[in-house]
């Protein structure tokens, strides 16, 4: 498998760079997800992050790399989103309406 060292940026890892594996296409993953250990043996807290372009040509603006940035608010929960798929919305009036 080849591997490229991509940076990230914000969040805990900020400035660490690190080797991940690329796929068929040359492209890292979307999304890079890392588990961290909850303190004490408590629940794990996973930091995700998200790709972005690193930067541009001049001349014709191809994306030059890639770097990876923290995205505290994820979610998408870890799943692809396909254009069948339903959305996760919550109902009118939110989850705790009334009933009728």
């Amino acid at each position: 498998m080849k591997s490229q060292d991509t940076p990230f940026e914000g969040g805990p890892m900020d400035g660490r760079v690190l080797p991940v594996l690329v796929g068929p296409t040359g492209h890292p993953p979307k999304t890079y997800r890392i588990p961290v250990p909850g303190p004490a043996g408590g629940p794990p807290t996973v930091l995700v992050y998200r790709r972005v372009p690193r930067g541009h040509s001049r001349r014709l603006g191809l994306i030059r790399g890639w770097k990876y940035q923290y995205d505290p608010d994820d979610t998408s929960g870890g799943r692809p989103r396909w254009p069948w798929s339903k959305p996760t919305a919550t109902p009118p009036g939110g989850p705790d309406a009334p009933k009728e």
